[in-house]
Order: C-alpha cells, then structure tokens, then sequence
C-alpha cells in the first residue's frame, strides 16, 4: 500500500458482495417508490401507456445500474436520462451519481449533477401532476436534492479514502515491527555465532590437536597417554564451563556476566520470586504443580523460570509496583500452565504503542517455548496484563 500517495476510487471502494447489493438496490427501491407514489394512481386511471413507459424504462435502469463501476460517467447520465420519462428510474439514478460522486473528480460531478437535475426538471414539466407548483419551486427542490446526494457521495468517498490511509499505515506499522522483531533475530544470532567462535574456537581447536597426536602415536607409554587423555578433558570441560558462561550471558541481559551458578531449574522460581520482592517488586506465587509427584524436569523448569523472570522484569518496567501473581500448576500427563498478571502500567507494553526495542524480551521467551515444543501469548485482559504459556512436561 501506498501511504504517501491519494488511492485511487477503485483501491478504495468496497468488494460489491451479494448483501451490498442488496441493501444498494433496496434503498433503490425506496427512492422510486417515493417519486413514483405522487403519480403512480393518476397515470394509472389516465395515461395506461406512460405507467407501462415508466416501469420498463425503471427496470432497465435497474440493469444498466449493476455496471456503474465499469463505466460510472456514461451509467450515471444515462440513467438521469431515463428519469425524464420515468420516476421510477429515479432509484438507479441516485445510486449511480453517489457513486460517481465518491471518486471526488469535480469535472464528472458537474457532468452528472447537471444531467440529473436537467432530467428532473423534464419530468416535473412532462409527468402529469395532480397539484401543479411553480417553476422556481421544483427548481429549488431538485437542486437541493442533486446537490444533496452529491455531496453525500463525495462524504463516502472521503471516508473511504481515509479508512484506506489508516489500513495502509497499519499495515505499515506491522510491517516495520515485523522486520524489527527480524533483525533482533538475526543480530542475536550473530551473536551467538561470535561468541561460540571467539570463546570456543580456540580451546576446541587444541583438543582436536591433542586427540590427533594421541591417534598417530603408537609408542606412548601408558602413563603418558593418561596423561595426554587427562589433558583432553581438561580442555573439554573448559570448553564446556566456557560454553555455560556463554549461554548465560546470551540468556541474562540483566548482568551481562557469565553466571557462575549452574542453570536455573524449577525450583528455583520461589527463589526468584524472593529475590524480586526483596529488590522491591510485588509478587505473590501460587504453585499448584504437586510436590509430591514426579520432578518437573530440568529443561521444562529452566524455561518456566525464564518465562517467569522476564515477566517481573515487563512488571518492574512497565508497571512498577503493581502485583505480579504468578499461578503454576500442571502434571506430566497435562504439561505445564505458567499464568503471569498484572495491573496495567503507563509503559509502552501497557499503552499498546511498543516503543523502539521494546518487546523482543517476549520475542525470545516465544521462540523458547516454541523450541520446547510449547507455546506462549502475551495479551490484554480488561485492565490487566497477561502472559500465559504452556510448556511440555517431557524430558
């Protein structure tokens, strides 16, 4: 879509379905039956073959009006034409100058304006009239109501025009946060690919030297190709603690530090939940999980963890000091349900205008709980933000 630029009519006017039809021609119908009611009895009783006249002529201006959007001018004047002989014409002739009169083209509303209100003063001399009034005054009237259904067209097509510009902005908004919400994507990436490379490459490099060397020699004694062994899992397992810290920096935007400590588990989200409200946060925990039953397993429990962590985090900026609750509960044959709510803050997330950067916390929780094979959706509910998900219980 185009935003900068003036739509045409067409980019702008509704799809003509069954029911737009329907309502179109019904309104029609009403505005002939209303012309045609002051002459219908009086051409009826004496003048048979001007009532037949206006009938067929009525009807085949109903036809000719279904193809006004083929050729709007020539359909418009052509059915104002018919109307100097026939009220009932009057219904399609309306419908076709709105209809021209939507594209907002001053040159063809003046065309169609002064056909219709020529044709109408025609009738008014040639119909039979049970009252006769003067000129001026069916001047008056029928200029009022050209000039009406005119401008009344004109109203359409500028809110067509305008609900089209604010689709198109929409759209573009949606399009700009989708390419945003791409690039955090892939600069998180490249990220990690960086730190795999510039932290791992090294050590993992002199381990698969280590272990070649060992292959090609067959003269080593049995102390010195423990020795050797023993070296290789040193490095291993430096490899292994330095791919922890890099993991941990990737997944803690808070520090920004490898984390020392091991891998959160699902037991340490009432530690968590602790540690926020002695940093000054209000958070309540309802865990329903049975502690009694099988352990939640170490993946599943790190996610909701993370899960849970970032959903204070959105609370303490977003919405500080309101009550974070935090309901868990599930079972291995059912999954588990992680429900964060609270008031709505005056942040960015809270207002609906997400500010540059903002989000792509949930972004990555998403594409986690979807790796889990879960699932997870922020949203609003009344004056409460909530964020729920499902993670599999499986190991």
């Amino acid at each position: 879509m185009r935003v900068d630029e003036r739509p045409t009519p067409e980019e702008t006017r509704p799809p003509l379905t069954w029911s737009a039809h329907a309502w179109r021609y019904a309104l029609c119908l009403i505005i002939s039956a209303l012309a045609w009611s002051e002459v219908v009895a009086l051409e009826w009783r004496e003048h048979r073959t001007l009532f037949w006249i206006e009938v067929v002529v009525g009807l085949a201006a109903y036809v000719l009006v279904h193809f006004r959007r083929r050729a709007p001018v020539l359909v418009a004047v052509v059915a104002a034409a018919a109307t100097t002989v026939s009220s009932v014409a009057g219904g399609p002739a309306t419908l076709a100058a709105v209809s021209v009169a939507t594209a907002r083209r001053p040159g063809q509303i003046v065309v169609v304006g002064l056909a219709g209100l020529t044709a109408a003063m025609v009738y008014a001399q040639v119909a039979p009239q049970m009252v006769s009034e003067s000129i001026w005054v069916t001047l008056g009237v029928n200029l009022i109501f050209t000039v009406g259904i005119l401008g009344w067209g004109m109203y359409l097509g500028s809110r067509r025009e305008l609900l089209w510009t604010l689709r198109a902005r929409a759209q573009r908004a949606e399009d700009e946060r989708d390419l945003r919400v791409g690039q955090a994507r892939v600069t998180e990436r490249a990220r990690i690919a960086r730190e795999m490379h510039d932290v791992l490459a090294h050590r993992i490099t002199q381990v698969s030297m280590q272990a070649g060397a060992l292959g090609f020699r067959d003269d080593l004694e049995a102390d010195r190709l423990r020795e050797g062994l023993t070296q290789i899992q040193g490095q291993a397992n430096e490899a292994l603690h330095e791919l922890r810290g890099i993991l941990g920096v990737l997944r803690d935007d808070g520090t920004g530090q490898p984390m020392a400590q091991p891998q959160p588990t699902y037991d340490d989200v009432r530690r968590l939940v602790e540690e926020a409200r002695a940093a000054g946060s209000n958070g309540a925990l309802v865990d329903l999980v049975d502690p009694e039953g099988p352990p939640v397993p170490d993946a599943a429990g790190r996610t909701v963890y993370r899960i849970v962590q970032e959903g204070l985090t959105n609370a303490r900026k977003h919405a500080p000091g309101a009550l974070v609750t935090i309901r868990l509960s599930g079972a291995p044959q059912s999954g588990l349900d992680v429900v964060l709510r609270n008031p709505l803050g005056f942040g960015p997330l809270s207002s609906g205008t997400p500010a540059p950067g903002a989000g792509f916390g949930l972004v990555g929780l998403r594409e986690r709980a979807e790796l889990r094979g879960g699932h997870l959706q922020p949203g609003r509910d009344r004056d409460d933000f909530v964020l729920r998900a499902w993670i599999p219980w499986a190991t």
